[in-house]
């Protein structure tokens, strides 16, 4: 299992089939869909689908999202990280994007800023990107937050599966002007 990034309490790591049952507690809690078209997995095979998923875009891409998990306890929070987008988004095609997700235990302890903070200092160190992007809907506010804290900019809005979204943008420190 490779670990991508470290922080001073979280482990960014590959996803595993053995991450399905925190996939699954994640994914399955209706407030977590909230700001996700409220659709939450009904099953353990969906979970398992969706690590699937992601395993295919780390051979395919050498990127996806990652496990988020606790250091001191290797407990599994969510998933963070960066995600290469080949598809046209809001104008924009083959670009990485920042997204992270957590079950809802762990919501507001500062994990989400702490492991998108990393995922982005990694995307512009490891993958020397100039520039990275993040969607939210507009109404999820605590994620925009986060999203603001580690340097994302409103860059304006969109219909993104029938809801209004915020269009985010990060350059690194010193391409800011």
């Amino acid at each position: 299992m490779k670990i991508f990034v470290e922080t001073e309490r979280l482990l960014l790591r590959e996803l595993t089939p053995a991450d399905a049952a925190g996939m699954f507690a994640l994914d399955s809690d209706p407030e977590v869909h909230r700001f996700l078209g409220n659709r939450p997995v009904t099953t353990l095979a969906q979970s398992e689908a969706t690590i699937a998923l992601v395993r295919r875009q780390y051979q395919e891409n050498g990127i996806g999202r990652w496990a988020v998990e606790l250091r001191a306890t290797g407990e599994f929070l969510g998933w963070a990280g960066l995600k290469l987008i080949r598809e046209p988004l809001n104008g924009h095609v083959d670009f990485y994007e920042l997204g992270y997700r957590f079950i809802r235990q762990f919501w507001g302890r500062g994990y989400a800023t702490e492991a998108a903070h990393a995922s982005v200092a990694y995307g512009f160190g490891e993958l020397q990107q100039p520039v990275l992007y993040a969607l939210a809907d507009l109404q999820n506010l605590a994620s925009r937050a986060v999203l603001a804290r580690v340097g994302f900019e409103h860059r304006g809005e969109f219909d993104y599966e029938g809801g209004p979204t915020a269009w985010l943008e990060a350059r690194p420190p010193q391409s800011r002007a």
